[in-house]
């Protein structure tokens, strides 16, 4: 990195990019970007770090300058354009992150599902034993001097993690996802079989993924899950007041017993996949034990308030296999309370192409209410309506961010707010009324 050049992000708020710039700063670079004006969830992490955020504007570039454009802007963006015109470096943010993880043992997280919730355990398993950089798409990104690992995210959509050759990767799945990219699952396979050909030194892979089974690398690879057949296994799992245990096992071997502050078989199978890497790392396992019992969780990925009597929850999940995931968890750590899910449908051509599917994992929940469609800067309409998805779910209406009132009806329950879009926007509206009415009661 050069300490005299200015990095300037184009789409600094977005999840991977504010993740990169906070790397970046904190390796001593001087660091600014720009943004559309909304709020978001990413922004405070950078205002904490003093970087500078502005409009975009081609009149905020200056020489000594360099690009790192994020993944949403074409090259035809006024910034870039003018970027160009001044002969400054440009430089995709895929490319800029091959770069950037040179120098480490670098392990990337990939999959269709599972990813952030992984990385960003990883990263705080690891940070506690070692000097670690991360970069998480949650937001999150740090380095440190004398780094001995980075972890990261790594993207499968428009193959954005092939510019990167890590020494590790955990794949936690492989499932179609990105309608409007990806033309099936074998498409999406060719691409995770491509980015496991760059991996050095090893892969982690969840045993009971069919496409996984059928990755040709020159590397070993080791499977975990729950069977008899994977390298290392999670073995008498129980559920806790607080998350769960399980002791792992690696061919054989009893590793010990682990205690995770977390619920759902997913979760047990994220710190698998971290216990499994770390081994192989020579990491202590009395530390792995310790670490993981003090993991607070990712942003947006089931973020959890009180307000009233009621629990609010605050989830990524867009897909209905995240979905699935994430209603599993409320009823393992919810047993006795009703589960009320607010959900936003991303982007067009995912509710096409999973209209059924969404329709019957939203059912799952006692009640569900769905907010009209996030579209993209890419797909800003589409042949589908949240009502064709509302006339296949029992138990469900529309809801919109001017009244969310329909959901003060409940009392002592949890309500599940999901989606990847802006659905943070109903959550506040409803936290707002919430809490006013609690004080008129008190």
């Amino acid at each position: 990195m050069d300490k005299n050049t200015t990095y300037y992000f184009v789409g600094i708020k977005g999840t991977g990019m504010s993740a990169m710039a906070l790397v970046v700063k904190d390796m001593g670079c001087m660091v600014e970007g720009s943004d559309i004006e909304k709020y978001t969830f990413t922004q405070k992490g950078l205002e904490d770090a003093g970087i500078k955020v502005q409009n975009f504007n081609p009149d905020n570039l200056k020489p000594g300058m360099a690009l790192i454009v994020g993944n949403a802007f074409p090259d035809d963006q006024e910034e870039v354009v003018k970027a160009k015109e001044m002969g400054l470096p440009v430089y995709r943010y895929p490319e800029f992150l091959g770069e950037l993880i040179k120098g480490y043992t670098s392990i990337a997280v990939c999959g269709a599902h599972g990813k952030t919730s992984t990385t960003g355990l990883l990263a705080h398993v690891l940070s506690g034993i070692a000097p670690t950089d991360y970069l998480v798409g949650d937001g999150t990104g740090n380095a440190l001097p004398d780094a001995r690992f980075f972890v990261y995210e790594a993207d499968e959509y428009r193959r954005h993690f092939m510019p990167t050759y890590p020494d590790y990767a955990i794949m936690t799945n492989i499932d179609f996802d990105h309608p409007d990219y990806y033309k099936g699952i074998d498409d999406v396979f060719d691409a995770f079989q491509t980015f496991a050909t760059h991996v050095k030194k090893g892969i982690f892979a969840w045993g009971d993924d069919p496409y996984l089974d059928k990755i040709k690398v020159d590397v070993p690879m080791y499977y975990y899950g729950t069977n008899d057949t994977d390298d290392f296994r999670a073995v008498d799992i129980k559920r806790t007041t607080s998350g769960s245990t399980f002791t792992v096992v690696f061919r054989g071997k009893e590793l010990g017993r682990f205690e995770i502050p977390l619920f759902g078989e997913h979760n047990v199978l994220n710190s698998l996949a971290v216990i499994a890497v770390s081994y192989f790392e020579e990491v202590d396992l009395d530390e792995i034990q310790r670490e993981l019992l003090t993991f607070a969780g990712v942003k947006r990925r089931f973020s959890q308030i009180k307000v009233g009597d009621m629990t609010v929850i605050d989830d990524y999940a867009h897909h209905p296999s995240e979905i699935k995931a994430t209603l599993d968890a409320a009823r393992q750590e919810f047993p006795n309370k009703n589960i009320i899910a607010v959900f936003q449908p991303h982007t067009f051509s995912r509710t096409i192409a999973y209209l059924d599917e969404f329709a019957e994992t939203l059912s799952k929940a006692d009640d569900v209410y769905v907010t009209k469609i996030y579209g993209s800067p890419r797909e800003k309409t589409g042949n589908i309506s949240s009502q064709d998805l509302v006339n296949k779910i029992p138990n469900s209406q529309l809801i919109t961010e001017d009244n969310v009132s329909p959901l003060l009806d409940y009392q002592d329950a949890v309500i599940i707010f999901m989606g990847a879009g802006d659905i943070q926007k109903y959550e506040r509206s409803y936290e707002e009324l919430l809490s006013h009415l609690s004080k008129k009661i008190n």
